[in-house]
């Protein structure tokens, strides 16, 4: 069968050059018994590919089973993937086939395996390299035969490094690499797929067919998809449902696009795998940085200026000026007690002169020089009490009582 054909069998829609190498490879590899893992976010349409390597393989008469691993609970995947013995736990009333026994000369796929806990995986690598399994609360071995496909959202590498996946699993996985491109690095297939599930709600909710005009095309396919393929739908039927008018046009599709990620921006991803958005404390910070770092330009162009000119009076607006700037510099950055490496300081400003000094204080790392700063620091506080200073300070009020003797504090 050619790709059109396997297209249209699997309901795949898309011209894009990644997805149709995805199709090939998955059609090549699939009368192989090698693993496949398949790669991509969520929402690109990633359980497509387990069905068309199950179909086009020698097992195709036998079960195929999908297992969400994120779905199951960490205390059950175990017995729901290779069963358990009447009274392994509470609860196990009788015996129990897991998905390796049942799909034995079929082919199971593992969606989400990122998510699989480190005990289970050593189970699951050794049915890939022996093909036996042990049932929970039994000693026996059971032999199985089964074709196992697995895909991930989560960046598996990165995964390993964080001790959060068994590094001999994953290559053992990786035999035959799949990846799923994102919606947004599919821009042609975009305005297709909308067709396609117009024409589909349409005909379910038995109502005519809704239509982008050109500008809503141009922002349906510069819009970033975070959600992929599944958003994509769902925005589809959203629009299909609740707008009367057929004729769509783009300020009628912004109303459904969430504004915050409406363009192609740059992605940043964490190495910690968590989200990579930025949080509003982020945001916050950043623009507290950005706007010290025009104040600080505006200040020293404008000393620059009077410095360049010093026959040219200052007047009191100028004058007004320059301590309001270096005042809300100096409250950004330099705190009333903190030591710090650059400080810089105006030291008169009148109609007729201006000064700009610069003092550099080399700023100490010594430990004990800091251990000391703080304990001056917390007995100034507290007055003098030490109960309380050392509360303030996490240690026990006879801790402080020797590092005081130790540095001669006089406290």
């Amino acid at each position: 069968m050619d790709i059109q054909g396997i297209k249209q069998r699997f309901e795949i829609i898309g011209n894009s050059a990644g997805l149709i190498r995805a199709i090939e490879v998955a059609v090549q590899v699939a009368p192989t018994d090698l693993s496949v893992l398949i790669s991509g976010e969520s929402g690109t349409g990633k359980e497509i590919f387990p069905q068309i390597i199950h179909q086009f393989s020698s097992r195709k008469h036998g079960k195929y089973i999908a297992v969400n691993c994120g779905a199951i609970p960490e205390g059950t995947i175990d017995s729901e993937l290779f069963g358990h013995e009447k009274g392994a736990f509470t609860g196990a009333l009788a015996d129990r086939k897991g998905y390796f026994q049942e799909a034995d000369n079929g082919t199971i796929f593992l969606d989400e395996i990122g998510e699989l806990p480190i005990s289970t995986q050593v189970r699951l690598l050794r049915v890939l390299e022996t093909g036996e399994f042990i049932k929970v609360g039994s000693s026996k071995m059971i032999k199985t035969n089964v074709r196992v496909v697995a895909a991930s959202n989560v960046n598996i590498p990165e995964a390993i490094e964080n001790g959060r996946f068994r590094e001999d699993l994953y290559y053992r996985l990786n035999t035959v690499p799949i990846h799923v491109l994102p919606l947004r690095e599919r821009p042609g297939d975009i305005h297709l797929l909308f067709r396609k599930f117009a024409r589909d709600f349409a005909e379910k909710y038995r109502m005519p067919s809704i239509q982008l005009d050109t500008q809503a095309q141009i922002s349906l396919t510069n819009y970033g998809w975070p959600g992929n393929v599944r958003q994509l739908k769902n925005i589809t039927e959203q629009i299909s449902i609740i707008e009367k008018d057929r004729n769509i046009t783009s300020d009628i599709l912004q109303n459904y696009l969430p504004t915050n990620r409406s363009k192609n921006l740059p992605a940043i991803f964490s190495r910690s795998g968590e989200e990579s958005s930025f949080s509003t404390e982020r945001e916050i910070l950043y623009k507290i940085l950005f706007d010290m770092k025009r104040d600080m330009t505006d200040l020293k162009k404008l000393v620059l200026d009077i410095m360049e000119n010093k026959e040219t009076p200052i007047s009191g607006d100028q004058a007004h000026v320059i301590r309001n700037l270096y005042n809300d510099v100096e409250s950004n950055i330099v705190p009333e007690d903190a030591t710090s490496q650059k400080h810089i300081h105006i030291e008169s400003v009148n109609k007729n002169n201006i000064q700009d000094t610069e003092e550099y204080v080399e700023e100490s790392l010594s430990l004990e020089d800091k251990e000391i700063e703080l304990i001056k620091k917390a007995l100034n506080k507290h007055n003098g009490k030490r109960k309380y200073a050392a509360q303030e300070l996490g240690i026990s009020e006879r801790t402080l009582y020797r590092k005081i003797k130790e540095y001669e504090i006089n406290g």
